[in-house]
């Protein structure tokens, strides 16, 4: 998983704080240009870190999802894990998918955690 800093973590931010959006509206939030943010939208999907939502296919409506919930949480670790993936992943098993979710929504922070993990 290549992120581009700060851009997709910034809009991670923006769905995690604002729910469900579209490119333009994430655009204003995030200060980035609409292009960037339509640009990186589907790398994002191909993580598996947004998802694209309906009605339409064409919607262009994304959301974030677990993953990318998690990712939020490890984002101080990016630039120094060596293996982020697997930071996610161990992350996502420990948590499960309603537990990432119920932590990302407490705003809690087990950075340290890992640490003893490692």
């Amino acid at each position: 998983m290549k992120l581009r800093q700060p851009t997709d973590f910034l809009i991670l931010e923006a769905l995690h704080a604002y729910g469900r959006n579209v490119a333009p509206n994430l655009a204003h939030i995030t200060g980035k240009s609409r292009k960037n943010v339509n640009n990186r939208l589907p790398v994002l999907e191909d993580y598996g870190l947004v998802e694209k939502i309906g009605p339409a296919e064409r919607s262009g409506l994304y959301e974030i999802t677990d993953r990318g919930g998690v990712v939020l949480q490890c984002r101080d670790e990016y630039d120094s894990s060596a293996d982020f993936e697997g930071l996610v992943e161990r992350r996502l098993e420990a948590n499960g998918p309603a537990g990432a979710s119920a932590a990302m929504a407490r705003g809690a922070d087990d950075s340290s955690d890992e640490a003893s993990e490692q």
